[in-house]
């Protein structure tokens, strides 16, 4: 019999998870009073394997966030609609439950991120409202009232290439395990009719030339009106575009905290500013002259010397209440969220809305695909891609556009009735 109403969550937040690699029963007593599956040791091998690989990632929340979710997505799949151990799943079968996530039943899908586990009595227990699955509309459509229906949920080209790709990395630990004797993902991920082969190279989102000169002189007004808010505001849109920055190298996390004595000067004289980015890897990204100044103007309003003094110890981007660095990314988001707002509204009373509309989409990461879609033009694409912390030279490409240029000024002019 195929159990289709909503499973609870199996996996608590990082926080909250003690490492299963020692306290593995810990975990697991609480878990064998809603889901009798853990009454069988193969179920119970099932989920300890699961919660070690994804314990391994306890380096970056996001990381963790993102294998826990493909994963107990399986684990889930695998115990309530097949009634079966993960471990046991072939080949033909993980096809299905790629096919299953991209139009999973209705009671599987919720409208809105809620906690997985709520605080009772002192224990924590799952939190019946959260499901595996949840509905979102766009940015532009929710400004607009619209409001995410789970009958509407699919899933994205990226989000199924990131399902095959962890969930091909987790079948690769159980191998390494002796858990299973081949990687069904691996098997289909080239062939599956849910990949769409890409015969094109994808556009890079981002927001044109005058629409950051809009942006950024709407940060600078911000920060003249009210400087208390906002020249922390001007500093952020500066460092996000000008160092190609993500968020999660912005705030402060439990892997690192962002300090003023992350600018560093070299022996020539030259500055550069170390990040911990994705992978838990250190990179160091040449600061400009502009952003230099950009950081002077910002240390000064923070009544600071002009530049940082080694190992200096100061908050990158302070709290506005309390003491020390900024950690949540939503609230970055939101500051970034405001100034496209606010320059939206500028390009419009001066006339440009068809200009500006991009504005109405964007979000933080496009101003690290501009600062880099900008700097390769006129740097070797070598030294973007050092600074921009790219795995591959092929991610970098991705951001010259001089090929599809030239290809549409060839085009441009072809008639319709040829001569």
């Amino acid at each position: 019999m195929i159990q289709m109403s909503a499973p609870l969550p199996l996996i608590d937040n990082l926080e909250h998870l003690p490492n299963p690699f020692t306290q593995f029963h810990g975990i697991l007593g609480p878990l064998q009073n809603d889901i009798p599956q853990l009454s069988k040791v193969d179920y119970q091998r099932d989920l300890q394997l699961a919660l070690c690989f994804i314990y391994s990632y306890n380096g970056s929340q996001a990381t963790f966030n993102s294998y826990r979710r493909e994963v107990e997505r399986l684990l889930l799949w695998a115990w309530f609609v097949v009634e079966s151990p993960a471990l046991a799943l072939r080949r033909d079968q993980i096809e299905e439950f790629i096919h299953f996530c991209n139009a999973p039943p209705e009671d599987w899908i919720g409208t809105k991120n809620v906690a997985r586990f709520k605080n009772k009595m002192g224990e924590r227990v799952p939190n019946d409202e959260w499901r595996p699955f949840v509905a979102h509309v766009s940015k532009l459509d929710f400004r607009n009232g619209q409001v995410p229906l789970s009958q509407q949920y699919s899933l994205s080209q990226a989000a199924i290439r990131a399902t095959f790709s962890i969930l091909s990395s987790y079948y690769g630990f159980l191998m390494q395990e002796e858990a299973v004797q081949q990687n069904p993902v691996a098997l289909i991920r080239q062939k599956s009719k849910f990949v769409k082969k890409e015969v094109t190279r994808r556009q890079v989102r981002r927001i044109s030339n005058l629409q950051w000169d809009y942006v950024i002189e709407t940060a600078e007004l911000m920060a003249e009106e009210d400087p208390a808010t906002h020249e922390r505001t001007l500093f952020i849109m500066n460092a996000l575009l000008g160092m190609y920055l993500r968020i999660s190298e912005l705030v402060a996390d439990e892997r690192s905290a962002p300090i003023m004595g992350d600018f560093i000067k070299d022996a020539d004289g030259n500055w550069w500013f170390k990040v911990l980015s994705k992978g838990n890897k250190e990179r160091l990204v040449s600061v400009s002259d502009e952003m230099l100044n950009a950081l002077i103007r910002y240390r000064r309003f923070r009544q600071l010397p002009d530049l940082p003094t080694v190992a200096e110890q100061t908050a990158l981007i302070p709290k506005t209440r309390g003491q020390g660095a900024m950690t949540s990314s939503r609230q970055v988001r939101n500051i970034v969220q405001h100034c496209f707002d606010q320059a939206f509204y500028r390009m419009c009373d001066d006339g440009l809305k068809s200009d500006a509309e991009d504005l109405r989409v964007a979000t933080v990461h496009w101003l690290r695909h501009t600062g880099i879609s900008e700097d390769v033009k006129v740097r070797p694409k070598e030294h973007v891609r050092e600074d921009a912390g790219h795995a591959s030279m092929a991610t970098t490409d991705r951001y010259i556009d001089t090929e599809y240029r030239e290809r549409h000024a060839s085009g441009r002019k072809k008639p319709l009735r040829p001569h």
